[in-house]
């Protein structure tokens, strides 16, 4: 399974700590914890829970019914930024939850090159109908 972008920065915020703490980091140099806060981060794996959930019945979906689900993900994740003053994911976040929202759909039997091409799109544009992030 794919692992969730929360994930990785949960890790980050642990190990800043950590360095924190054994004096190898200055703390002026610290800056995870307020990127992502835990209220940002208990937002977005609420959004990604509930997408989760929707994976394991995509294998036989129509196109349709996975760009449903796609919309309802990015869409959540638009309020989740626009409640942190549009600021809540920069470049690599964004690139981490495409790439997450991407591997997770194609685990499950989607194939998004297929998909994509049939709407005339490329394989990293199934998001930008609905991103504002």
């Amino acid at each position: 399974m794919t692992e969730r972008p929360t994930t990785n920065w949960r890790d980050c915020i642990a190990k800043e700590a950590e360095e924190l703490a054994a004096g190898t980091l200055d703390p002026e140099c610290a800056c995870m914890a307020g990127l992502f806060p835990e209220e940002l981060l208990t937002s977005t794996d609420a959004v990604l829970d509930t997408f989760e959930s929707e994976l394991p019945r995509l294998g036989e979906a129509d196109d349709a019914q996975i760009f449903g689900v796609v919309e309802r993900v990015v869409l959540a994740l638009n309020a989740v930024n626009e409640a942190h003053n549009e600021s809540a994911y920069e470049t690599d976040e964004r690139e981490q939850l495409c790439e997450f929202i991407d591997q997770s759909l194609t685990e499950h039997g989607v194939d998004i090159v297929a998909l994509t091409a049939r709407h005339g799109l490329g394989r990293y544009q199934i998001t930008d109908k609905w991103r504002k992030w």
